[in-house]
């Protein structure tokens, strides 16, 4: 549906009619919502659950970000604990381990990106060229199966591959590398564990390419054969384009995760000897606010966290719609 704007794009407008407009396009907006959920009731009924647990869970519990800017005392709660404005936010820049944190949070994230990011899509895009369909879907359910796994399940297996007498620890010795326990050597600790996290994920976060795949026309694919172009060229030409959309969206949502890594898993598998290259922010706050108590510098820490995220995410969509014409909003 075009909005009202559509219509007279290109043509100078006053800053009244602009107003105007963008009036007009939020009632019919609001109108086209009240006609859904009148056509649709089952639906929006179904989708009830999920909404009511976002505001429960996620946007009610908002309200304690304001401990960071106090010093929240928890026998005096929220609202009578002592206000220290921008404090913790100083003491954490001034922190001797926030470079640190910021360093090791941004490239493994930004590893995971590289290589993580790349390997659904070329998962999706070999399996589709597989004319067997058995196989297609053994495969599938196989890398499926990683994702149902538990973080614990999955950290205490690479805790035992890796100590000494362990499985990648036989393959790194036999590539040169001294028998000794991986995860005590911090410069390997976070290219395994981006290898952990993509052996986990790949054949989940496939599953959404393989929906875009499904609705690529077929008959693109048997005009390019007619035409003369083989397999690479079709999936060159017509599958890659086809999918480019969904691909562009997913990569604006990763971009503005680059500052947030899950605690739990590094947590399970870092030692203090390996701080300088294994110690994130997640984890870092952990400690901070679960461990010393220090509730409100660790959500002064988190909400630094959540801005720097909401930044890129935002910087990520302007530059994807400028560019491809593709954006979240």
């Amino acid at each position: 549906m075009f909005k009202i704007s559509d219509f007279v794009r290109g043509q100078p407008m006053s800053g009244s009619m602009r107003s105007s407009l963008r009036q007009l396009d939020k009632a019919n907006w609001f109108k086209r919502i009240f006609i859904n959920i009148r056509k649709y009731p089952s639906l929006y009924l179904l989708a009830l659950p999920v909404v009511i647990w976002y505001v429960l869970f996620c946007y009610k519990p908002m309200y304690g970000i304001i401990i960071a800017f106090q010093r929240f005392v928890p026998n005096k709660g929220v609202m009578n604990s002592t206000w220290v404005g921008f404090n913790h936010f100083l003491n954490f820049f001034s922190d001797i381990y926030f470079g640190r944190l910021l360093r090791n949070t941004l490239m493994i994230n930004l590893k995971m990106l590289l290589f993580g990011f790349p390997i659904p899509i070329i998962f999706a895009l070999m399996l589709n060229e597989i004319r067997s369909t058995a196989f297609r879907r053994v495969s599938q359910s196989i890398t499926y199966m990683p994702h149902f796994i538990s973080s614990m399940i999955i950290c205490g297996l690479m805790v035992d591959f890796c100590k000494t007498n362990g499985l990648l620890t036989s393959i790194f010795s036999f590539l040169g590398y001294d028998r000794v326990n991986l995860l005590s050597r911090g410069e390997l600790f976070q290219g395994l564990y981006v290898g952990m996290n993509i052996w986990q994920e790949f054949g989940w976060d496939s599953i959404i390419y393989f929906a875009a795949l499904t609705a690529i026309d077929p008959m693109l694919y048997e005009a390019a054969t007619v035409d003369g172009a083989n397999r690479f060229k079709r999936m060159l030409h017509i599958t890659l384009p086809g999918i480019s959309g969904t691909v562009i969206i997913l990569l604006i949502l990763r971009i503005g995760h680059l500052m947030s890594l899950g605690w739990e898993r590094v947590f399970l598998l870092y030692n203090p000897k390996i701080y300088e290259t294994a110690d994130i922010i997640s984890t870092y706050v952990f400690r901070r606010g679960i461990i010393e108590f220090q509730y409100s510098y660790a959500t002064a820490v988190g909400l630094f966290n959540s801005v720097v995220n909401v930044i890129l995410l935002i910087c990520a969509n302007t530059l994807s719609r400028r560019v491809s014409e593709t954006s979240l909003w």
